[in-house]
């Protein structure tokens, strides 16, 4: 019997160490960057296109939207007019925090700067729950909970989830196929050629 079970651990330890070491530094980076893609990308995209201008020359122009979406109590304060509402700290706010929403997915999908990107969009993640929270008032049902049956709560259960690719880069970094990685193998390079 015992035999039976070192077979079987020395087979499970074989398979399971040649899968790890076949994927080994570009697996887990390429699929998380991918599983934000395909799944987060078109939303961050959306909805940083509802906070500004139409066109490209409309890409520079933050809409009243954005101040009603990022800093409703700030708009609320100034009776709605949004022209009053002061650029420090609140206008700052908007401007980062809309240009975050085109610049980081982006810097994600490409593998540039990744890890700083994948963390400051896990950032961005739990600003936009506090927000949706606070600010916005959502109810119990869009909050769900976590550990219950139901795997429908926007932010409790499906913005958990978001954030576990977005981990996985910051831990393991955007694997082989990303700027990154070839800005990292060129980088030996040029210093023998600096050396030279």
């Amino acid at each position: 019997m015992r035999s039976a079970i070192d077979f079987l651990t020395y087979l499970h330890n074989q398979v399971f160490g040649f899968i790890e070491k076949l994927s080994e530094g570009w697996l887990l980076g390429l699929v998380a960057r991918f599983t934000f893609a395909s799944v987060l990308w078109g939303y961050f995209l959306n909805s940083a296109g509802t906070k500004v201008g139409d066109g490209f020359l409309g890409f520079f122009s933050i809409q009243p939207g954005a101040y009603y979406q990022i800093a409703l109590p700030a708009v609320e304060a100034a009776g709605g007019n949004v022209d009053a509402v002061s650029f420090l700290p609140w206008g700052l706010i908007v401007l980062l925090g809309t240009y975050a929403e085109f610049i980081l997915p982006l810097l994600i999908i490409i593998g540039l700067f990744s890890r700083v990107a994948a963390l400051g969009m896990m950032v961005f993640i739990a600003v936009q729950s506090f927000v949706d929270i606070t600010v916005h008032k959502v109810g119990a049902e869009t909050i769900g909970t976590l550990f219950d049956r139901f795997p429908d709560g926007l932010i409790a259960d499906q913005r958990l989830l978001w954030l576990v690719p977005l981990l996985v880069i910051v831990l393991k970094g955007p694997g082989l196929l990303s700027v990154d990685a070839i800005l990292a193998r060129a980088r030996p390079q040029s210093r023998r050629y600096a050396s030279a």
